[in-house]
């Protein structure tokens, strides 16, 4: 009789505890369940199927923009090109996505600028982030620039501004030949609607670059040389006037 009450009891414990330790186990799926959901949510909200980027060098932002509502997505504080070594200038495209490390942080999203390797990417520098700090890249907290990597797609066109003055936005410098950036794409441009400059518009000051500078300078009675300095702009009509 004692035997049998004795396997009553244990009985009874033991259902006893596997429904509190079911209980427990049901609230901590609850929770793993919640917060599963809660992540999906979060990376519908992700799912664009159209977006653009604005970057304004000036201020220091970064606009992502819905293309289809025309309605912004997300605003971003980040660092750009240093004086000597500035942003590009244009309207450009996402053409690589990568997870590097290091002094780029933890996600990296490259540009086709024809006359250098830029892009948007992380860093290990946060405390640079809002002032002119990269060598022409555009720099991002690693927690944002996360979540931009898994916004944007390939293809995604990026037009980075800098204020009235544009690629001139740093007052003008002495172009020669090897010279790069968004100024000798602008010179070029410049040329070529003159008729003087054949070549592709890469914002590299090369050979062809400097044959088409040479003709338009004996065309114009000026003197001869491979730099391009005030006179030349001007004689371009590439004045900066507040």
């Amino acid at each position: 009789m004692f035997r049998r009450f004795s396997l009553i009891v244990l009985a009874f414990l033991f259902v006893f505890i596997i429904l509190i330790v079911g209980d427990k186990m049901n609230i901590e799926l609850g929770k793993i369940n919640n917060e599963l959901e809660d992540d999906l949510v979060k990376r519908a909200e992700h799912r664009y199927d159209n977006v653009g980027i604005i970057i304004y060098i000036n201020e220091k932002l970064l606009y992502v923009i819905d293309l289809d509502s025309n309605k912004l997505i997300k605003k971003y504080v980040v660092a750009t090109g240093k004086a000597k070594t500035p942003s590009p200038i244009g309207s450009f495209r996402i053409i690589e996505k990568a997870r590097w490390g290091g002094g780029f942080g933890s996600r990296w999203m490259g540009l086709n600028v024809p006359w250098g390797k830029y892009g948007i990417h992380g860093t290990n520098k946060p405390y640079s982030i809002g002032s002119n700090a990269s060598h022409g890249c555009i720099r991002m907290r690693n927690k944002d620039v996360e979540e931009l990597y898994d916004i944007v797609k390939h293809n995604t066109p990026v037009s980075l501004v800098r204020g009235h003055f544009g690629p001139f936005g740093n007052g003008f410098r002495t172009l020669r030949p090897g010279a790069r950036g968004s100024d000798v794409s602008e010179v070029q441009k410049r040329l070529k609607m003159r008729g003087y400059y054949y070549g592709g518009i890469d914002g590299i000051y090369g050979d062809g670059m400097k044959r088409a500078l040479v003709k338009f300078l004996k065309d114009n009675n000026m003197p001869i040389t491979d730099k391009i300095g005030y006179s030349i702009y001007k004689k371009l009509d590439i004045i900066l006037m507040d």
